[in-house]
Parts: structure tokens; C-alpha cells; sequence
């Protein structure tokens, strides 16, 4: 075989793996749009301002978005001919934030027509969200496309609040994701609020969960006692700040969902070590956080020439 043979296998070998392990880039839009996290943040900070949880509604849509066939926007695609909404699925039921992201999508539309994916919007927003809030930057990855399609019935790869952590770690494997993954991404958990009906299997006056503290339970009992829709802080501690206090309080039995506290009360997991780690260390959780976004936002993204870019985040084009 010539040389010249050789040569184009091994382009077009070269040709096929490249297309399918696509790199995002942290400078995929500094021609195209320019001055994109400007103009982002110009739209996010006074809605951040007016809403408290914004931080934590939007990271939820992220991670929702990205474990459902990749991070590709099809969470935010509404019900159309041939679009069955992942929104209306049980664990998006309560997601939020989607109108901030009507508004981010029309700012850029106006600068930069046709350029920025509804599927990056998710993931900058995240970042920018989380800085706002006192957390510590990192660099966002960007060049994603977004989906023609949704995927309901792949929510069920989503984690749930009462599932033990042996299936949510097997969810987290699923994606390619490990337990520091787990334990860095669970402490999103910094900010937000969760509904009661999400734990209320834990403050069963009959038979309460035997990991939360007898205080702190006393404090849920009554805050749910109207209604199981009631809102309440995902850390007890610092309810609207990006730190670590989520995993000290893990560590005083004063986590919210099964899902958190079980991280650390699980006897002999690895998982318990890595919450000791962050609440003795916000450098440490602040530094694989950020990792670990990068991480998630990288999972099965479209690229190059699949999916499209939205000028409506909500439908397809």
C-alpha cells in the first residue's frame, strides 16, 4: 500500500474519532460573539437581585438538561407537533428559571443573531450564577448545539430525592461521572429550597429518619404541617450563599433530602471522606465543583454540524 493510502486511512480514521469526541473550548465564541458573558451577566444580575433562587433554579435545569441525553437544551424545548416536553415529566415538574432564559436568548439574538446555543446559555448562566452567589469561578466550556428532539422518557435517568446511594451513584456512573463528581455536584445543595413532599418519607412522626437531628426535625415537622408543597432551605445554614456549609451540615445531621444526608451517614461509603474533605476545606469543595461542572457540561454535547442553534430556546427552529 502507498504512502499516500496510508496517509488518507489515517485521515479519515482521525476524521471519524475526532467528530466523536468533539472538544468544547473556553474561546469557542471570542469572534463570533464577543462579548458574550458581558451581556449575559448584564441580563442575569438584576434577575438574580429580584430572584434569590435563580442561582439554584438554573444550575437544576443544567443538571437535569445534561443527564438526559447530554447537555443539549432539549429540556427547555416546549410541547409541539413531535415534542413530547421533558418539563412535563415528574422530576421536572418543579424546574424553574426558564423565562431568564427567554431573556438571555433575545439579548443575544440582538447582538449576535443565530450564534450562541440555547445548550452553552445553560451552562455560562450556571457559572455566572454561582460567582454572583459567592462561589468561585471556573472555566465554562463552550460549543455545544442544540437538540431537535426531546426525551421524556429519559428522565428517568434524573436522580430523585428519596433513591439510596447506591442508585444514585450507578446514575452518576451512567453519565460517566464518579463519586467525587457526586459529592462535588451535590453540593449545589449550598443554595435553593426543596418542596416537602420531596422528604417527607424522612419526618414521619411515627417513624422518622434515624439521621436527622432531633432539633432540626422538630423544625421540619412544623414547617410541613400545612402543606406538603411548602418551601424549605436546602442548607439551614446559609440558605442563599455559594460555600461549603452544606457538607457541615451534613456532618450535624442537618441534611434536607435523603439524597444529601446519605452521603455522609452511609456507613463504610467512600462517598464520606470527600464530605469530611469540602466542610473542612471551601477551597477544596470551591476548586472540584468547578471541575466537576466542566465535567458534567461535557457530557455527549452536539457539535460541529449535528443539531441546530436555536432562535427560541423553547422550539425547535
Amino acid at each position: 500500500m502507498s504512502l499516500f493510502h496510508i496517509s488518507t486511512i489515517f485521515l479519515v480514521l482521525a476524521t471519524i474519532f475526532g467528530a466523536s469526541r468533539a472538544q468544547l473550548s473556553s474561546t469557542f465564541y471570542d469572534t463570533t460573539c464577543p462579548n458574550l458573558t458581558s451581556i449575559v451577566r448584564g441580563v442575569l444580575e438584576p434577575a438574580r437581585n429580584s430572584d434569590v433562587r435563580l442561582g439554584a433554579k438554573i444550575i437544576r435545569v443544567h443538571f437535569h438538561d445534561c443527564f438526559v441525553n447530554g447537555c443539549d437544551a432539549s429540556l427547555l424545548l416546549d410541547d409541539a407537533t413531535g415534542i413530547d416536553s421533558e418539563k412535563n415529566a415528574i422530576p421536572n415538574n418543579s424546574t424553574d428559571g426558564y423565562a431568564v432564559i427567554d431573556d438571555v436568548k433575545t439579548a443575544l439574538e440582538n447582538v449576535c443573531p443565530g450564534v450562541v446555543s440555547c445548550a452553552d446559555i445553560l451552562a455560562l448562566a450556571s457559572e455566572i450564577l454561582v460567582v454572583l452567589d459567592g462561589g468561585q469561578s471556573w472555566e465554562v466550556q463552550l460549543g455545544r448545539r442544540d437538540s431537535t428532539t426531546a426525551n421524556r422518557a429519559g428522565t428517568s435517568a434524573i436522580p430523585g430525592p428519596t433513591e439510596s446511594l447506591s442508585n444514585i451513584t450507578q446514575k452518576f456512573t451512567d453519565q460517566g461521572l464518579d463519586t467525587t463528581d457526586l459529592v462535588a455536584l451535590s453540593g449545589a445543595h449550598t443554595f435553593g429550597r426543596a418542596r416537602c413532599v420531596s422528604f417527607n418519607q424522612r419526618i414521619n412522626a411515627s417513624n422518622p429518619d434515624p439521621t436527622l437531628d432531633a432539633t432540626y426535625l422538630q423544625t421540619l415537622q412544623q414547617n410541613c404541617q400545612s402543606s406538603d408543597q411548602n418551601l424549605n432551605n436546602l442548607d439551614v445554614t446559609t440558605p442563599d450563599a455559594f460555600d461549603n456549609n452544606y457538607y457541615v451540615n451534613l456532618q450535624n445531621n442537618r441534611g434536607l433530602l435523603q439524597t444529601d444526608q446519605e452521603l455522609f451517614s452511609t456507613s463504610g461509603a467512600a462517598t464520606v471522606a470527600i464530605v469530611n474533605q469540602y466542610a473542612s476545606s471551601q477551597s477544596a469543595f470551591f476548586n472540584a465543583f468547578g471541575a466537576s461542572m466542566i465535567k458534567m457540561g461535557n457530557i455527549s454535547p452536539l457539535t460541529g454540524t449535528s443539531g441546530q442553534i436555536r432562535t427560541n430556546c423553547r422550539r425547535v427552529n
